[in-house]
């Protein structure tokens, strides 16, 4: 009876490995790319791909042959708790939950797998102990033995592939399950409005083709309309923008050096604006940090390379620079462009470069945190440019920016990347944007999201609140609920 049991569970584990390598085999790509996914190997998933396979056959040969067949049911027994301890790992420290692996067991949730697991490993002890019952002493210094490996090596590839991902990414995105879900969509009617920032849960957008119009939707998506006025309307404004920091706007057109403020937290549809800043700094960007100070992008008058600077009413010194945060690789203007954010929860200012995989981390002083990575490799692009006779830079070769948008919000910052990383579908690469998070406060990678395409319309602009996140699609707003595996990173 024991002999017959044994037998029948050599067989059941041939049966099992030779039909979860057969499945792997016939979908690896698709195997390969729910390894990269695991929370807990995904820096190793290319490797434990062709591992996991060549084990799983190497096993079930073993267990065919008479001379093996100890050998292959130790195996498997070590096997099967290396599964088990992967699949307990997954339900208790991981990030998130990733979908079923597939296979002969892909119907199952993890949580009906981990006990499958359990009961075969303790049916796959119970066939080595009939097999070795007169070894007993042997038996259960190698059941001891496999378990400990067995347990001790997933442990350690979990440790050290959670510290690569987030720390050492070497280009493998771990895409959240349902990042984000659409929620709702507002008919904005034109495609000039861009996100200028929010309050609560009510956004305001500016207008690029009506600069001196802006509107706000609140939580119900309901909209409402501005007009701005102001003074000196005969100067030749080409570039006004237009940023809130609440309860404060700000109407800004850097190559005048002009900067006009005024009040949001009022209902009257006409908004009075006074000048704030004249003639003090040209920018090409800024961000408002608070009442009496905004964040600019310059270039400097000595080298004409962007800079980075900060206009402060309240000092005696209104402009200040720090020509050391910004590191050139070659021209100084090109491959030091990037983004302005600002965290208002954090008080802190990031800089992400479009051309190359590093963000700058600053306090409301302009004094360096942090000069970080995001996980794309680029760590510098060719850039070749020209200067003209006027004194501006011009791209001879234009090149295609990495991180395109890039919006902060308490401790994550998010960024929109054009760059494609390891085993990823080009299929979703056409119908979506890819959203990659990070947290700056603790210098490390959280996860990435799609944001399916609207239609044939793509994610124009995006900004995030405690509870959305909303884009901007040609002439709709659509609105997102976030993942809990996001919004419990919020600090």
């Amino acid at each position: 009876m024991k002999a017959k049991y044994t037998l029948i569970i050599q067989y059941f584990f041939v049966l099992l490995f030779v039909y979860a390598a057969i499945s792997k085999l016939i979908t690896f790509e698709a195997f390969q790319v729910q390894l990269t996914q695991s929370p807990l190997l995904s820096a190793y998933a290319n490797i434990i791909a062709y591992l996991v396979i060549i084990v799983e056959l190497v096993i079930a040969l073993l267990l065919s042959l008479k001379q093996t067949k100890t050998l292959g049911l130790y195996l498997s027994y070590g096997l099967m708790v290396a599964f088990t301890i992967y699949i307990y790992l997954i339900l208790n420290y991981s990030d998130f939950i990733p979908c079923s692996c597939g296979g002969i067991l892909e119907k199952m949730g993890w949580g009906e797998h981990l006990w499958f697991n359990i009961i075969v490993c303790v049916v796959g002890l119970l066939a080595i102990y009939f097999q070795e019952e007169k070894k007993k002493k042997r038996f259960i210094l190698s059941s001891v033995l496999l378990t400990v490996l067995s347990t001790g090596i997933v442990i350690l590839l979990f440790i050290s592939s959670e510290y690569i991902i987030k720390k050492e990414n070497p280009f493998v995105r771990r895409y959240l399950p349902h990042g984000v879900i659409e929620d709702q969509t507002l008919d904005l009617q034109v495609n000039s409005f861009y996100f200028s920032g929010y309050h609560n849960d009510t956004l305001y957008l500016g207008n690029h083709t009506s600069p001196l119009r802006y509107i706000s939707i609140d939580q119900n998506l309901q909209r409402q309309d501005f007009q701005i006025q102001i003074d000196s309307l005969h100067l030749p404004y080409s570039q006004l923008k237009f940023k809130t920091h609440y309860p404060n706007f700000y109407l800004a057109d850097g190559t005048l050096a002009m900067v006009f403020n005024g009040r949001v937290d009022n209902s009257k549809e006409q908004k009075e604006t006074k000048v704030w800043s004249y003639k003090q700094a040209y920018f090409s960007d800024f961000t408002p940090i608070d009442s009496t100070t905004i964040v600019f992008k310059g270039q400097s008058s000595k080298n004409y390379q962007n800079v980075l600077g900060l206009i402060n009413q309240d000092t005696t010194t209104k402009v200040k620079l720090n020509p050391d945060l910004l590191q050139s690789d070659s021209d100084g203007v090109f491959d030091t462009d990037g983004i302005l954010t600002y965290s208002k929860e954090k008080q802190q200012l990031i800089y992400t470069y479009y051309y190359k995989n590093q963000f700058i981390q600053t306090d409301n002083h302009l004094t360096l945190l942090s000069r970080q990575n995001t996980i794309d490799t680029t760590k510098t692009q060719g850039i070749n440019s020209a200067k003209l006779s006027t004194g501006e830079n011009k791209m001879t070769s234009p090149i295609k920016a990495i991180n395109s948008k890039v919006i902060a919000h308490r401790n994550l910052l998010f960024i929109v990347s054009n760059s494609m990383g390891q085993n990823e579908s080009q299929k979703m690469w056409k119908q979506a944007s890819i959203v990659d998070v990070y947290d700056f406060t603790s210098s490390s990678y959280i996860g990435s999201f799609y944001i399916n395409h609207l239609g044939e319309d793509k994610l124009s602009d995006l900004i995030v609140t405690d509870h959305y996140l909303y884009g901007l699609f040609d002439k709709n707003l659509v609105r997102y609920k976030m993942a809990i595996s996001l919004t419990s990173k919020f600090r």
